[in-house]
């Protein structure tokens, strides 16, 4: 039962991984009307007449969803069968099954009544939150696991602060990203990395702000992941955990920054698009990580704290 959490615990985020991807496809292919208004059937049929290409991009999406579900379904099963003593494996199977829920209710809710691109914006942040919540039970279940002791995450303030900030930030990052697949804005500006390089000044249109808003809380945040990165390399490298997360998050929003500019500069939109969502979904599991780590170690003292308490009250004399 050990050895089948185990391979549980390695496909469920790749699972979800191949889901997220494949919801990125569908929006970047525009398939998200393959199947017509018809949900969970296709057309209205369960085996559809007219085959075309947005279609089969759109079911393989759905079939995928059901299939990574129940996945994830015998991931939480076990984890709870084996592990359910454990705080943190009850916290990440609820957070990680209600946002796919969610996140399921808003692809079924947009194919039958349609929904307006700011609110479909949602629906890839929602995914990321999913995938990091399965991730960060893969990351306890081979923790548990492990017989030697594992370093420990010690925050400053000044960390905790910059930690937590540069995560919710992240979300609008991501959240500005999507709205610019789902309004169609990726070539509004074709120059980089201003929308004219020739005419520098404001956005002349919604689309252009679109596009241009997003590259700007991309530029931020990549600044900012910078800064951490080099606060990190000179007070954290004795916490190797903490210091090899930051390297790795650094590298990561280079790649999401450059090929951001590459689908400008290549004209290649869809290949790009993947990658750039692949390294954002690596980038949040990272961030989701350090967080977590943040509210574990204070849960941890919580709990120390009032069992110290209680050991007090029962020593003392009546």
């Amino acid at each position: 039962m050990q050895h089948r959490l185990k391979v549980l615990a390695v496909c469920a985020p790749i699972g979800m991984l191949w889901l997220l991807l494949g919801g990125a496809l569908v929006t970047k292919t525009d398939s998200g009307d393959g199947c017509g208004s018809s949900w969970p059937l296709c057309n209205g049929e369960l085996f559809p007449s007219v085959i075309t290409t947005e279609l089969i991009i759109e079911i393989s999406h759905r079939i995928t969803t059901v299939l990574v579900s129940f996945l994830i379904l015998a991931f939480v099963y076990y984890s709870w069968k084996l592990l359910g003593h454990l705080w943190e494996i009850k916290f990440l199977s609820i957070l990680s099954i209600a946002f796919i829920v969610i996140q399921s209710l808003i692809g079924a809710a947009n194919v039958v009544w349609g929904q307006s691109d700011f609110f479909l914006a949602l629906h890839f942040g929602i995914s990321l939150i999913s995938f990091a919540g399965i991730f960060l039970m893969t990351l306890i279940v081979f923790e548990a696991q492990r017989k030697d002791k594992l370093h420990s995450f010690q925050f400053d303030k000044r960390m905790k602060f910059h930690t937590i900030g540069v995560t919710i930030f992240s979300m609008l990052v991501i959240y500005s990203g999507a709205l610019v697949q789902h309004t169609e804005s990726s070539f509004v500006c074709l120059d980089w990395p201003f929308c004219n390089n020739e005419s520098i000044g404001l956005p002349n249109n919604f689309y252009e702000w679109v596009h241009m808003g997003h590259r700007g809380l991309a530029g931020l945040f990549f600044l900012w992941i910078g800064y951490i990165t080099f606060f990190v390399n000179r007070s954290y490298k004795k916490q190797p955990p903490i210091f090899y997360s930051w390297i790795a998050a650094f590298i990561l929003v280079i790649m999401q920054v450059t090929s951001g500019a590459f689908v400008i500069f290549t004209k290649v939109s869809l290949e790009i698009t993947l990658l750039h969502s692949l390294f954002i979904t690596c980038l949040f599991g990272i961030l989701s990580n350090l967080v977590f780590q943040i509210y574990r170690n204070r849960v941890n003292e919580n709990r120390s704290q009032k069992s110290v308490s209680i050991q007090e009250l029962k020593e003392k004399p009546v």
